[in-house]
């Protein structure tokens, strides 16, 4: 019942975008999802990874099959395409397989082998269906949120000096070769997640059954709520608010070599096409994910979580997307999110309630304060940018107080399942 309440609300809200979408004579996620079945996908790469979700569910001669049918389709499109005289693409292949597998559930498996390939397929599509989906809400954003708050949380900035200037600077210090590793860790965050998770959900087709709580889990529920603080505090970034990026609707190109002075702020207007996806940043909410699930990881996985989050605050920051309050927020985003989810999974307690509550409150007034108290923030640093730092980890010691205190307690017993081979 709770698989069949999600995907009925699911299919509701992609719906719904469907037709705010066409509001604004735009295709919506679900034309989007639709063409790629025959047109050149936007992103093979994350068809390809979605593939490999769904694949945890599969034994490996099944996953074998899987690849070679995707990799064989996507061949058979590219020959026909060359012959055409069509533009070349990848991803058109794994798409294929990945509806196909729900084909074969529901005509070829029964019981909990059909409700197993059933939930991997969801998995896989979930992937891509939330891509399309934010691609569709920060059109929304752009369309609906004329005036924006990035003067505010510029002068609320100036409380942890200005870090996405200094970041910015030294990230065209290091010339082509870091911008250009940035960038592709910045790109490839949802590739890098799924890697985590395929780590972390490796026993699954084995086991028969999903872990009650995973990275996937997290990354969901992050793209879920994070868009909608987008719609109450709609901020675009510096890069566009104060820098070339913004044309004419840029205060003044000052990112990142010239400091900016600081005024009263006061709403902007800005363009219908720029996203206003700053306040929380959730590249950084993600980064801070995958970072806690790689932790019970082997060490080069361990290596690489730390890798991509400190590479991608200094993307977000250095590329200008973000203010530093945008991820400090973010920080506290996840955290909070990943503390009732793992509540949620375990039961809730009186530590967990504990936690989610005080981030809950920390991240309310963290917004607060950049929209109300910019002015003072910016004129008393010293107080109010520790205050911030410390409100932050304040978040991250509860939390790790309390994880280290649930992994010390036994875990709940499950009941044992029975083990079963797809094919």
């Amino acid at each position: 019942m709770l698989w069949t309440a999600v995907t009925v609300v699911g299919l509701g809200f992609l719906v719904a975008l469907e037709l705010a979408a066409r509001n604004y004579d735009l295709p919506g996620p679900i034309v989007h999802q639709a063409r790629e079945a025959i047109f050149v996908p936007a992103s093979g790469h994350l068809l390809y990874a979605s593939m490999a979700l769904m694949m945890v569910v599969l034994t490996w001669r099944q996953r074998f099959i899987a690849v070679g049918a995707a990799v064989g389709i996507d061949i058979a499109f590219a020959l026909v395409r060359w012959a055409a005289d069509a533009e070349q693409g990848y991803g058109n292949g794994p798409l294929w397989v990945i509806l196909g597998c729900a084909v074969i559930a529901v005509t070829h498996r029964k019981g909990p082998e059909r409700v197993l390939l059933l939930k991997g397929v969801a998995l896989g599509l979930l992937l891509v269906a939330g891509r399309k989906t934010g691609d569709t809400w920060l059109l929304i954003t752009s369309k609906t949120r004329p005036e924006v708050l990035d003067q505010y949380v510029l002068t609320a900035d100036q409380a942890l000096g200005n870090p996405s200037w200094l970041v910015g600077r030294m990230v065209d210090a290091t010339g082509p070769v870091g911008a250009h590793v940035l960038d592709w860790v910045y790109v490839k965050l949802a590739v890098a997640a799924v890697v985590f998770a395929v780590y972390q959900l490796r026993n699954v087709a084995a086991e028969g059954r999903f872990p009650g709580h995973h990275l996937v889990r997290t990354f969901l529920v992050i793209g879920l709520l994070g868009p909608g603080i987008y719609m109450i505090f709609p901020v675009v970034g510096p890069i566009f608010a104060y820098g070339v990026d913004g044309g004419q609707w840029a205060v003044a190109d000052l990112w990142p070599n010239t400091a900016p002075e600081i005024t009263a702020p006061q709403l902007m207007p800005f363009d219908e096409i720029t996203p206003r996806n700053c306040m929380p940043s959730l590249h950084t909410a993600w980064a801070v994910a995958i970072f806690i699930h790689s932790r019970k990881a082997p060490r080069l996985l361990r290596l690489a979580g730390t890798f991509w989050l400190i590479a991608t605050l200094a993307a977000t920051l250095g590329f200008g997307y973000h203010y530093g309050v945008d991820l400090v927020a973010g920080v506290v985003f996840t955290l909070t999110i990943e503390a009732a989810l793992r509540s949620l999974d375990r039961g809730w307690d009186r530590a967990g309630v504990l936690l989610v509550v005080h981030g809950a409150v920390v991240f309310t007034a963290l917004l607060l304060s950049y929209r109300f108290l910019s002015m003072e923030m910016a004129d008393y640093p010293w107080v109010f940018g520790p205050l911030v730092i410390l409100s932050m980890i304040s978040v991250i010691h509860l939390y790790m107080r309390t994880a280290k205190k649930w992994e010390a307690e036994p875990a709940p017993a499950r009941q044992p399942k029975k083990q079963f081979e797809l094919v």
